[in-house]
C-alpha cells in the first residue's frame, strides 16, 4: 500500500477532519478494507443508486467512530467513488478511533 500512514487524514480548519475514502458500493457486508492508494478504502453493502451507498457511508462510519450522523458529512465526491468526509473528531481521535483496522 502506497503513502504515508496519515496521507488520508488531515485537520479540518472548522475543527473536526477530512477523510479521504475510496468506497466500494454493492459489497457483501460494509467493512473498512485497508488503503486504496492515499486514501482509506470501504466495502459498502448498499449499491449505488439513488444515494443509499453515500447514506449507508455516513451510518456506517457513525457507528464505527460512536458518533451521531450528524457528525459525519461527506463533502466532496457524492457522486464518485473517491469521497472527502468531515467526521466531527480532531485527527488523533480519529485515528485512535480507527486503529488495528487500517494498515
Amino acid at each position: 500500500m502506497a503513502g504515508t500512514a496519515r496521507d488520508w487524514l488531515a485537520a479540518a480548519p472548522e475543527g473536526g477532519s477530512w477523510l479521504t475514502v475510496h468506497v466500494q458500493p454493492g459489497a457483501a457486508r460494509s467493512e473498512l478494507a485497508g488503503r486504496h492508494g492515499d486514501a482509506l478504502k470501504l466495502r459498502i453493502a448498499s449499491p449505488a443508486v439513488e444515494g443509499a451507498a453515500n447514506a449507508a457511508l455516513i451510518a456506517y462510519l457513525a457507528e464505527r467512530l460512536k458518533l451521531a450522523r450528524r457528525e459525519v458529512k461527506i463533502t466532496r465526491g457524492d457522486k464518485s467513488r473517491r469521497k472527502t468526509v468531515w467526521v466531527a473528531l480532531d485527527p488523533a481521535e480519529l485515528e485512535r478511533r480507527l486503529r488495528g483496522d487500517i494498515a
